[in-house]
């Protein structure tokens, strides 16, 4: 899988091949790979916020490293 940025970059140059002029079978196989780049950098925002929402907040004992298995699959490839 590529890196975030690298998903990010590829969105950004798939929005400014869009706005130009290109053939409608093009234009709509650069809308479904910018809409599938968008829902999986959403998700992994997602659950990057949850992360740091749980390192901020671990709610539990004091000096007590909060359970982070929920989030293992953020270092694996899709």
């Amino acid at each position: 899988m590529k890196s975030f940025e690298e998903r990010l970059e590829r969105l950004e140059e798939i929005s400014r091949m869009v706005n130009q002029e290109c053939p409608l079978e093009e234009a709509l196989a650069l809308f479904e790979e910018g809409v599938a780049l968008s829902r999986s950098l959403e998700k992994e925002l997602e659950k990057i916020e949850r992360k740091v929402e749980i390192l901020q907040n671990p709610g539990g004992p004091a000096g007590k490293k909060p359970e982070m298995d929920l989030f293992a699959d953020l270092d694996e490839e899709e």
